[in-house]
């Protein structure tokens, strides 16, 4: 049985010629150098706080406000209409005392210099957010700019001008703002037409105008009070009531994954691979903390997005409750938890890790299980066996480690003479593992497999997909591009030979808990087992095809997989589609209803043989209703958000309502979302083609329905993560793949037959937000 022992700066002994005192210079030196690092990033994080907090002026400009007042004086005029004497009279006796009469007049008027410099400041930024407040850019047919927004587009650039920080914006972007009852009724009740019969719709209709005119006003009122208060009404009570306050298992029902690239490996040697993802992870850790990080952006344009998540992205965990979860977030730590056949480690080097070959101690293998279950389980084991002695000590390292890392002694990725069922327990693998080979309450868990392939699995409940994609675009240009690998697949660069070996962590783990650990593994291993995974890259055609039949590339994909789900299963199904809200302040999602009467129209005519000039019209409008749907999703005017808001409100007061109770309880059989490819800039695939992402995927959401994630890569590609579960005969994720590949082609080959939009067409024209740079 292996022993973890702690470096000291210092030994001594007692002997009978005095103390022995023995220092370790190494040691030492560790604890200056640790020193002068924590200075440094107090030094950087006060800097970046007066640099932001003056955005979008700058610090500087203090100076030129008070060299203006002081040489305006200097030519005997008083700019500050009598300020400057009245600030003089209020100034402190010892001033007065102190200083001559023009002394107390130059620190009066550096006085006001500094007030005019805050008010200037801020009327900047109200200024700023007034105009990030308008989004009817957004709604505009492309190549035909208002005039409102071709003014509002230079002042937009102009006070965003100045390079700005990672949260520079913040404070400058606008609330959430409460819709209308009436529209998001009326919105609802129109997303759910094509799926009701006439009598369940006038039910619906029914149930809606009453919670409309009595109850709904009510619980508005309550709301619209939240929303003055609170930065965001919304996403408090999102991060709390849809994830932290699950009790079930959090594997595959919460956590996703993202995949390492397609067709290349960079290095086949796993301790070299891990090597470099976790330098890279922790550079992009330091751009996050020094606020080095570009702020996100609407793509194509100047409008910044809330970048509230990344404060949560590293030494973060989920730490398990009885009845609710709760993060907890350190600002700093100094390694990252490693696991290894069952072997929890402080990770220095990896491959003393791997060399290691020590049992693990008993109940060590599988106690990652524990993650894995049921949260109640979990957190009462918690609470009884790891809140004080060794195992509190070595649970205390894995939660505040800056991320966790698995060493899969699995090989996975597309290889072999089976690459496409490789590719879906590539994805089986990343989503839930052994179920208990990763710690998924970690803010996100890192796997490094035998063969060098990597990927990750991500907790939901302190970000969404497009922040974590964000850092694993990074992570793998870094990886591959920058840091680079030898000929023979080693890291580049010189071993450090004094750096200090890996700490083994300790745990002493009862028969109880050993016996909880069970039962999680068992609970988690019935779930993982019919989880249902198939991954396809669809090469046919990609969005450069899609645009120049003058279509958005998610409004084909979109309509595509309600026509696959019509085929699949008969019928049209309540579909999820993610869409984000952070053009607001700590936005985080909304859904976009995407079956609507549009697209149902589009499919019913397809699949009764209309004619193509009819069909081609009723998918135009289609396209177009769905691009409307996403707008005002991301534009605040979102219909579920705000439904689920008025029940929880309703829950507070203790009052029901048959509206919002069926609202809430209506399944999602398609749940959708695309992952966003936001640094195409890392990634040159002119000269290196095959360094294509694979995205990544989640597990279903409804029992009898499909979980489908895709990502639009380069201009051919796009590729596509279907899950299901197996104990459902109607849902098959394979047969579905099939079905998604047939509809995208089928309605490719419709849009391509018509001359206006065929692939020879010139002046396909180019999305509203590509003028807007």
């Amino acid at each position: 049985m292996a022993e973890a022992h702690q470096a000291v700066a210092f030994q001594f002994t007692i002997t009978p010629e005095g103390i022995d005192l023995q220092l370790s210079y190494q040691a030492l030196n560790q604890i200056y150098l640790s020193g002068v690092r924590s200075w440094k990033k107090r030094v950087s994080r006060v800097r970046n706080s007066l640099i932001k907090g003056v955005y979008p002026a700058s610090p500087s400009s203090w100076l030129f406000v008070a060299i203006g007042i002081l040489a305006t004086m200097y030519m005997q005029s008083d700019p500050s209409m009598g300020l400057i004497t009245k600030i003089q009279q209020h100034l402190p006796l010892s001033l007065h005392m102190s200083l001559s009469a023009q002394g107390q007049t130059m620190v009066s008027a550096l006085v006001f210099s500094t007030l005019l410099w805050l008010s200037l400041i801020l009327a900047l930024r109200f200024c700023l957010k007034l105009l990030l407040s308008y989004h009817q850019w957004m709604f505009e047919k492309h190549g035909r700019m208002s005039n409102t927004t071709k003014v509002w587009v230079p002042l937009v650039r102009l006070l965003s001008s100045r390079k700005p920080l990672l949260y520079s914006y913040q404070s400058s972007l606008p609330h959430l703002p409460v819709p209308a009852i009436q529209d998001t009724v009326s919105r609802y009740l129109e997303s759910v037409r094509p799926l009701l019969t006439d009598p369940e719709f006038k039910r619906m209709s029914d149930l809606a105008n009453e919670f409309e005119s009595n109850l709904g006003n009510r619980l508005q009122r309550y709301l619209k009070l939240k929303a003055l208060w609170a930065t965001n009404y919304v996403s408090d009570w999102w991060e709390e009531y849809v994830y932290l306050r699950s009790r079930g298992p959090i594997m595959v029902n919460s956590n996703y994954y993202g995949m390492d690239f397609l067709y290349v490996t960079p290095t086949s040697v796993q301790a070299a691979r891990a090597g470099n993802t976790i330098t890279a992870l922790l550079l992009y850790r330091r751009k996050v903390n020094r606020e080095e990080l570009k702020p996100s952006r609407v793509p194509g344009t100047v409008i910044p997005l809330c970048a509230a998540q990344c404060e949560r992205m590293f030494n973060t965990t989920r730490t398990p409750g009885v009845e609710t979860d709760v993060l907890q977030h350190w600002l700093d730590s100094e390694f990252v938890a490693v696991y290894h056949r069952g072997r929890y480690f402080i990770e220095d080097q990896i491959q003393r890790i791997l060399d290691d070959a020590s049992p693990p101690l008993p109940g060590e293998e599988k106690l990652g299980a524990l993650t894995a279950g049921d949260r109640i389980p979990w957190a009462q084991m918690r609470k009884q066996y790891f809140s004080s002695g060794v195992n509190k000590r070595s649970l205390d390292i894995i939660e505040r480690a800056a991320f966790f890392v698995t060493l899969d002694d699995e090989e996975q990725g597309m290889r072999g003479d089976d690459p496409e069922g490789n590719l879906d327990r590539y994805a089986k693998s990343l989503l839930h593992g052994k179920c208990y080979d990763r710690w998924f309450d970690k803010s996100f868990s890192v796997v490094i497999y035998k063969n060098g392939k990597s990927g990750l699995n991500a907790e939901h409940s302190w970000a969404d997909a497009p922040t974590v994609a964000h850092l694993w675009e990074y992570t793998l240009a870094t990886d591959a591009f920058q840091l680079g690998y030898t000929e023979d697949g080693h890291c580049k660069g010189d071993v450090e030979p004094s750096l200090p070996q890996p700490q083994r962590l300790v745990w002493n783990i009862p028969a109880e808990v050993q016996a909880q650990v069970s039962s999680s593994l068992a609970v988690a291993q019935a779930l993982a087992d019919d989880v249902d995974c198939h991954v396809f890259p669809f090469r046919e055609f990609g969005k450069g095809r899609i645009k120049k039949c003058r279509v958005s590339p998610d409004a084909f994909i979109q309509i595509s997989l309600q026509l696959a789900y019509y085929r699949d299963r008969g019928g049209f199904c309540l579909t999820y589609e993610a869409s984000m809200t952070r053009l607001f302040r700590e936005g985080r999602t909304e859904t976009v209803r995407s079956c609507s009467n549009e697209s149902c129209a589009f499919i019913t005519a397809l699949e009764s043989g209309e004619t193509e000039e009819e069909c081609r019209r009723l998918f135009q409008l289609a396209s177009e209703r769905h691009q409307n749907l996403y707008r005002m999703a991301m534009t605040g005017a979102g219909i579920d958000r705000h439904l689920f808001c008025l029940y929880v409100v309703s829950k507070y007061l203790g009052v029901e309502s048959p509206f919002l109770k069926e609202v809430l309880s209506e399944p999602w059989r398609l749940s959708t979302s695309q992952t966003p490819v936001q640094q195409m800039n890392l990634f040159d695939l002119k000269n290196h083609p095959d360094f294509i992402s694979l995205g990544g995927g989640f597990g279903p959401v409804a029992d009898d329905g499909y979980g489908v994630s895709y990502i639009i890569v380069g201009e051919d590609m796009v590729n596509f993560h279907v899950s299901s579960k197996y104990s459902c005969s109607q849902t098959d994720s394979h047969r579905f793949g099939v079905q998604i590949s047939k509809a995208m082609q089928d309605i490719m080959a419709l849009l391509s037959a018509d001359p206006k939009t065929s692939l020879s067409s010139k002046g396909t024209g180019q999305p509203q937000s590509k003028k807007l740079q």
